[in-house]
């Protein structure tokens, strides 16, 4: 297995990142987001739109993407980790090969101080970060302010 870091100066072409954007949708399953979601998430880590920048992690099996890792640097320290992982997923007819695993400790290696991620209760991949060290210290409210009365 390859694993392939895109970010601000080594970018994907247009077909890698269509290809990207495509693997997360079809892959991360209930626990994923629309098409639009994950392209402003791939943008921002590749600094394609004003941020703070992060990578994109691509794991290649036999010539298919197996697994994809999208880490948004925050701008923040300390009280905010430095890098948010937005999504991880690996292909559904390769999980339990440690392609997952790989890949978060690349991401570990890359990325350039504390992360954090949002994880939903029943996610099974919850029990890999947790092998991995991640610790659950706060519990994530939100305001949408769309829905305010």
């Amino acid at each position: 297995m390859d694993i392939f870091a895109y970010s601000e100066t080594e970018r994907p072409t247009s077909e890698e990142r269509k290809s990207i954007i495509d693997f997360l949708y079809e892959n991360l399953e209930e626990f994923g987001d629309p098409r639009p979601d994950i392209d402003k998430a791939v943008a921002y880590a590749l600094k394609e739109t004003k941020s703070f920048g992060g990578f994109v992690l691509k794991a290649v099996k036999d010539g298919k993407i197996v697994g994809v890792v999208v880490v948004n640097r925050t701008g923040m320290k300390d009280y905010i980790p430095e890098n948010i992982l937005v999504y991880i997923a690996t292909h559904k007819e390769y999980r339990g090969q440690g392609i997952g695993k790989a890949l978060m400790k690349k991401a570990s290696r890359v990325s350039e101080g504390d992360i954090a991620l949002h994880v939903e209760p029943d996610n099974p991949a919850r029990f890999l970060y947790e092998k991995m060290g991640f610790t659950s210290k706060y519990l994530e409210m939100r305001l949408h302010k769309d829905e305010e009365e």
